[in-house]
This record gives structure tokens, C-alpha cells and sequence, in this order.
């Protein structure tokens, strides 16, 4: 805490109002100041002095406070920057209108009612700070963005990690570790995509299909099914059912399923979908549809590289082959 308090020069601003407040105190009593003029420039100096000092200690406090946030894993979900900037220009805002009045020697009440007649062209000057606020408490109240979600916009300017949630930019690090910024109110108004559903799930999907080649699928002979049994330890139950013969096709999904079932980075808790889909001038689509549990971008490409080169080297243990355009 104190070491926060130092940083953000929060003591540095309290000690600076004393003098001025001393100084405030005393001028009626110097000797040196001897006209009315002065005696009333240099008391709104000091005056003006005193209230710099504390506007500054008290953005230096809503800074440490926002310090203090940021080390508690809640501000990820919840994060308070935006807010506390709020803060900031409605103090600085305050400020200046009660600056103004001192100088002017007029209430600050007096200057507030003059503004409600200029409020459109506060409003056009804090346009972006205002649709940034309003934008900010709608991602937050529906829990739309998180700092840490992986995030991509639909027109493709985005696509990376959250850095960094403020009043007026989201801080986005791409994939190839570039930086873009994009306003809170271009999330609400358009659609982007949020993958914080996959990592929360503990699985990332993956969705392939092996084409195979349609003049290839035929039953199963007994002795196809004898060589199967006895070459692939995981197809050993294998049979004729009610009489008839699978198709070497059939028996080449159930194969993708149960090694699947036996993987150890497959999620198990998650949908495993193995279906043949229509036929088309491409070949016979095997669709295959599961998740992964390890989501770290490498390891996922690496890891269902590697199976579905294993799934794509077996299509020929089942006297079958796959679909290539020649």
C-alpha cells in the first residue's frame, strides 16, 4: 500500500497543500502586500494552488485504488479502469468549472446552470468518452469481454488476446503479436466473436473430414474381418452383426471412435461424433468432430496433426483408400 501511495505521488500532493494553505492564512497579515488588488490576485492564487493540489492528490488516490484492483484476480472479469477515468474527467471537470469561478469571482452554482444551455456541445465534445461509457457498462453488466479472453472481430481488423479495457479503447494483441485498438462501442454495435466459452470448457474443437474413395467401400469378407481382429488390437470384438457382413467403411468409423475413446488429449466429457456425410463428386466425406483438451494454439495444431495422420495412415488396413483429384 505505501509503496503504491509513493508511486502514484499521492503524499508528495498532500504536503505541497500545507504551504499553500499556510500561505492562504497569512497573506492578510504581510506587510508586503499593501494594495486591495493585490492582497485579492494573490489570494486567488492561492486559492487556485490549493485546489490543483487537491484535485492532484485526489486522482493520485483514485490511481493507488485502481493499483490495489489490479493485483486481485477479480479485476480480469471485472476490470476498473474505465471507471476510475470516469472518475478522473468528472474531477478534473469539477475542478476546472470551480477554477473558473474563482477567477471570475462567481459561484460555482452560477456556472453549472450556464451549462445545461451548452449541454449539447458537451455532449458533442465528450461524445467518444460518453458512448465509451455507456459501451463499457453494457460489455461489463452482460459480461461480454474479459481482460485475458481471446477475442475476433468480424471484419478481421482483430483477432487476439485483451490486453487492456479503458474508457475510450480496447487493447487487442493480435496473433502475430501486433497491437490494435478499437473503441468499447464498435463491440457493442457489431459482432465478435468471444472463445472464453472454449477455454472455460476445458476442450477446443476440432472438425475434419477424411475423404474417401467411393469405388473402394465394399462388405467385409470373413477373412477381411479375421485380419482386422487380429492385426488391430482395438477392433478384436469385431463381427458379423445379425448376419450380415459390415462394410469396410463401417468398421473403419468405429476404429476412429474407439481410438478416440482411448486418446488421452481427447475430452471425453465433451461430443465425439464420428458420421459419414452425403457422397459428392469428391469422394465419400467421413466427418470426425471432437475436442481437445490441451487448448495452448501449438500443442492443439501439433496433437491433431498427429492423429489425424494416424487416422488418414489406417484407411488402408481397411481395404480402403482416400479421394485424390488426378
Amino acid at each position: 500500500m505505501k509503496e503504491k501511495l509513493f508511486k502514484r505521488k499521492a503524499f508528495r500532493y498532500i504536503l505541497y497543500l500545507f504551504p499553500g494553505i499556510v500561505l492562504y492564512n497569512l497573506l492578510p497579515y504581510l506587510k508586503a502586500i499593501e494594495s486591495e488588488t493585490m492582497l485579492t490576485i494573490t489570494t486567488r492564487l492561492c486559492e487556485i494552488y490549493i485546489i490543483c493540489c487537491i484535485l492532484f492528490a485526489i486522482n493520485a488516490l483514485l490511481l493507488v485504488m485502481l493499483d490495489l484492483y489490479n493485483t486481485k484476480d477479480k479485476q480480469r472479469s471485472r476490470p476498473m479502469k474505465g471507471l476510475v477515468q470516469i472518475f478522473q474527467v468528472l474531477l478534473f471537470f469539477v475542478g476546472g468549472i470551480i477554477i473558473v469561478s474563482v477567477l471570475i469571482n462567481k459561484s460555482p452554482t452560477t456556472l453549472f446552470a450556464g451549462l445545461g444551455a451548452s449541454a449539447a456541445v458537451l455532449m458533442l465534445i465528450f461524445k467518444d468518452s460518453i458512448l465509451g461509457f455507456v459501451a463499457g457498462v453494457q460489455l461489463s453488466a452482460n459480461d461480454m469481454l474479459r481482460i485475458g479472453d481471446w477475442i475476433q472481430l468480424a471484419d478481421g481488423s482483430a483477432n487476439g488476446i485483451v490486453l487492456e479495457i479503458t474508457l475510450n479503447t480496447v487493447k487487442i494483441q493480435n496473433w502475430d503479436n501486433t497491437i490494435s485498438t478499437v473503441p468499447p462501442y464498435t463491440l457493442v454495435s457489431t459482432t465478435f466473436k468471444n472463445w472464453r466459452g472454449m477455454q472455460e470448457s476445458g476442450g477446443r474443437r476440432v472438425d475434419k473430414t477424411i475423404k474417401l474413395d467411393m469405388n473402394t467401400l465394399m462388405f467385409c469378407s470373413n477373412e477381411m474381418i479375421a485380419r482386422i481382429r487380429k492385426e488391430i488390437p482395438l477392433m478384436n470384438d469385431v463381427g458379423p452383426a445379425d448376419s450380415s457382413m459390415p462394410t469396410n467403411a463401417q468398421l473403419y468409423r468405429l476404429y476412429i471412435e474407439r481410438y478416440l475413446r482411448t486418446h488421452p488429449v481427447v475430452n471425453q466429457q465433451l461430443d465425439l461424433i464420428v458420421t459419414q456425410k452425403e457422397p459428392t463428386q469428391f469422394g465419400v466425406p467421413i466427418e470426425v468432430y471432437f475436442f481437445l483438451s490441451d487448448i495452448v494454439w501449438k500443442e492443439y495444431e501439433q496433437i491433431q496433426s498427429d492423429i489425424f495422420d494416424h487416422l488418414l495412415v489406417m484407411v488402408g488396413e481397411f481395404g480402403l483408400k482416400l479421394y485424390q483429384y488426378s
